[in-house]
């Protein structure tokens, strides 16, 4: 199985990156995970469009989702929404193609510092996705990362709600082969 994994960050120390890296690890395949700062693409304008076409990033990253099995992304927060380097490149990539993940099943999670782990981020991931043919076969958020995660989820019950979730998308995925 080919797992694309990304936090969806450009943040170079992204904890977001640090647990889709880890969710990722969590099944069996070829891990693929990608920075979202190798797909940098201009503000994304109708006006952009229409004089230049699409960056070849999104074509890149079209065709890298297209050629995955399962996905995992774990979405960071700013002032409560998707970050706009994320933001942008989900606009310009629904341009290219509105199937933007392709009915992939899909891992969706997220974390931050703070006690409410990007909840915020994950709910409207979590309506906006499926517009985009994201087949969300679960979701999990962990508050406080800097106290929750040391090369893992160290709290007990969420490390047990994790793995209770991890099960069940393993269980999934098994059944859609």
């Amino acid at each position: 199985m080919k797992i694309l994994a990304f936090g969806a960050s450009t943040s170079k120390s992204s904890i977001n990156q640090q647990f889709a890296h880890f969710a990722a690890h969590q099944f069996d395949g070829e891990v693929n995970m990608i920075d979202l700062n190798d797909f940098e693409m201009p503000v994304f304008s109708v006006d952009k469009e229409k004089k230049d076409g699409y960056p070849v990033q999104a074509h890149e990253l079209h065709d890298i989702i297209e050629n995955s099995d399962f996905l995992v992304i774990s979405m960071t927060e700013h002032n409560g929404s998707y970050t706009a380097a994320f933001k942008n490149t989900l606009d310009w990539c629904s341009r290219l193609n509105n199937s933007v993940f392709h009915n992939k099943p899909m891992l969706l999670i997220s974390t931050s510092p703070g006690k409410l782990g990007a909840k915020f981020s994950l709910e409207a991931a979590l309506s906006r996705f499926p517009r985009h043919t994201a087949n969300i076969l679960g979701h999990f958020s962990l508050p406080s990362f800097d106290e929750n995660f040391k090369d893992g989820i160290i709290n007990e019950e969420l490390a047990k709600e994790f793995n209770d979730l991890i099960s069940n998308v393993k269980e999934t995925l098994s059944k859609l082969k």
